[in-house]
């Protein structure tokens, strides 16, 4: 797979897609949990108050981090579009993260360090 930067930063850039894609559906789910409390248990929106802006900020590094990563890994629009439609449903991200290392698309660092192998 070719792409714009090589070696240590792509590897640097997938890892880092990688925590963000992850970071961003904890805040989802912490978002989530945080609206199941203000509307069924407590009535009290301060889980709303500390996953919102927690949630807001995650996804729009979530998007940044996704268009730079499509950019110096040349995905194409298809993938590009399918990694910001991960966005918006919930731990949608972390499927998109573990299908793009299956396939390749952030390189093969992230699949050598997790399985031990090389892919040729």
């Amino acid at each position: 797979m070719s792409t714009i930067i090589a070696g240590p930063r792509a590897a640097v850039l997938a890892r880092g897609f990688r925590v963000v894609a992850i970071a961003e559906a904890c805040s989802w789910i912490g978002l989530l949990i945080g609206m199941a409390f203000k509307y069924l248990v407590v009535f009290d929106d301060v889980g709303v108050r500390v996953f919102g802006p927690i949630h807001g900020a995650l996804f729009v590094a979530y998007v940044v981090v996704a268009l730079v990563t499509a950019r110096v890994f040349r995905w194409s629009a298809v993938t590009t579009i399918l990694a910001l439609a991960a966005s918006i449903p919930p731990a949608a991200t972390i499927w998109f993260e573990r299908r793009a290392v299956r396939r390749g698309e952030l390189g093969g660092e992230l699949g050598e360090e997790r399985t031990g192998t090389s892919r040729a």
